[in-house]
Parts: structure tokens; sequence; C-alpha cells
């Protein structure tokens, strides 16, 4: 249920940069470790951006894969679910550097005057 409110926050801030333009794309980054659920967010953007300058619009999801790097060798590397130990020396002490975002990243807008009526 969390995506409802981001996804309400991602049509605000939409709308705050439109400056009254058509919203026509919005591009949306994804860590691998997030709880942001793709379907999810689409379902409640369908639902929010009716009747809104975003209505119509298009989501566009970038998955990121999360990168871990080991406190006792600095070797960062791609999250593997099945090797939790740093594949460089084993180590276990390991930290996060990305891969739980999620923020929007760019949006794409039609001037009203170039929007045929």
């Amino acid at each position: 249920m969390h995506e409802l409110s981001v996804t309400q926050s991602l049509l605000e801030l939409a709308q705050d940069h439109a400056r009254g333009g058509q919203i026509t794309d919005l591009y949306i980054v994804v860590g691998q470790l997030s709880s942001f659920i793709d379907d999810s967010v689409q379902f409640y953007w369908n639902v929010i951006s009716e009747g809104t300058l975003a209505e119509g619009s298009t989501l566009h999801f970038n998955r990121k894969t999360a990168v871990m790097e080991c406190r006792e060798c600095q070797h960062q590397y791609q999250f593997n679910a099945e090797q939790f130990a740093c594949p460089n020396c084993g180590s276990v002490q390991i930290q996060l550097i990305s891969g739980d975002e999620f923020y929007l990243e760019a949006i794409e807008v039609v001037p009203m005057e170039q929007i045929p009526s």
C-alpha cells in the first residue's frame, strides 16, 4: 500500500515541474532491493493521474542492480542473494552502496501551445 503514497508524491512532483504542460513520460529509477513494485505503482498511477496533466502518460521503470562494498577489502560487487559474503575475501562485513533507491529521474512535458486542440 505504500506504493499509493509514493505514486501520489510522483504525481505532485511531476505536476509542479510541468508548468502547465502535458506530461507525457516519467522516468523512474528503482533499486533492486527497493520494496516498490512496478505494477502497483503503474496501477495507482493510472487511477490518480486521471483528469490531471499527467493523464495518459507513460511510466518508464529503470531497475538498478544493488551494489555492495566489503568493509574489509573495499571490494565492490553486485548483490547476489545466494552469496551474502564478499566474493573477494569472504568477509560478511559488507554495506549497501546502491540498490534501494526509488526516485523520479526525468519527466517529458509538451507545452500546452504545442498540443493540438
